[in-house]
């Protein structure tokens, strides 16, 4: 659990999930010193931190040092981190220029596949070589876990009940296979399933690939879900890409999955026609 009585660190990625940390842990009195991944965290969180610092996703020695300065010693992570970009970007050791301690880490102590869990899992345990641990960000604002049920006015038809059934087991074994947590399912087929390129790709390329629509995308947690990482996370930015690439359903499992900005995000979906259906299987 996060402790009260001394500074936490936040390691920011992109999107909404950092800003809601960061908002329920001020409004809590907690101290955050904020690791903004520079070219992923959203500048606004040098307003919601204690202190902010925009660092380089390859400086892991120098996030060690400034949450170590702060007197932090426990961390979250919270946000997205656009893999594709950080993995096959021309000249990325140039552009971000790493540290000592990433090189010395990525080439001596984490050798065996960069795999999504096995990176961040290297990353957890290299940090507390310096005596810092690692907590759910959920620690501290569960609400914004989903409950089962149908959020919107609309449920699923029979048919897409059927596509969601088909999705789900098809999901479950690439989020086993850490390649994905998200399928794009029309008629029993997989239309998409999402890997390196994120949800969001995975929904448009959907998109052009279905252009009668009327798809269903399925987001699960994996099998083993560890829940300091690589939660499954949604938000109005997620409806406005299935609607916008001609989905109609949005399956999502429950009391493992973020929904930011829940009232909006479901009067949203309402309003662009997108059901959103939360399920707690095992």
């Amino acid at each position: 659990m996060i402790r009260g009585d001394e500074p936490v660190g936040l390691l920011a990625g992109a999107g909404r999930f950092p800003i809601a940390f960061a908002t329920k842990a001020r409004d809590a009195g907690l101290r955050v010193v904020g690791i903004g991944i520079m070219d992923h965290a959203d500048p606004v969180l040098a307003s919601l931190c204690w202190r902010y610092h925009p660092v380089g996703p390859f400086q892991m020695g120098r996030m060690i040092q400034l949450v170590k300065a702060a007197g932090a010693r426990q961390v979250v992570m919270a946000g997205k981190l656009h893999k594709a970009d950080l993995m096959y970007r021309p000249w990325r050791w140039l552009h971000w220029l790493p540290d000592w301690r990433t090189l010395s880490w990525y080439y001596f102590r984490h050798r065996r596949d960069n795999k999504d869990d096995t990176v961040l899992l290297s990353v957890i345990e290299e940090w507390g070589r310096d005596g810092l641990s690692f907590a759910s960000a959920l620690d501290l604002c569960p609400e914004l876990l989903v409950k089962p049920g149908v959020l919107t006015r609309r449920a699923p038809t029979p048919a897409e009940q059927a596509d969601i059934d088909f999705g789900w087991t098809l999901a479950k074994a690439m989020g086993g296979l850490d390649v994905g947590q998200s399928v794009m399912i029309k008629d029993k087929v997989a239309v998409a399933v999402e890997a390196i390129e994120g949800t969001d790709r995975a929904i448009a390329r959907a998109g052009e690939l279905c252009r009668k629509g009327g798809f269903t995308v399925v987001k699960v947690a994996k099998p083993s879900q560890d829940m300091r990482f690589d939660v499954p996370t949604v938000g109005m930015q997620t409806i406005e890409n299935i609607a916008r690439a001609g989905g109609k359903v949005l399956a999502i499992e429950a009391e493992k999955t973020i929904v930011l900005d829940q009232p909006e995000t479901v009067a949203l979906a309402d309003k662009l026609g997108v059901s959103i259906v939360c399920l707690a299987r095992d």
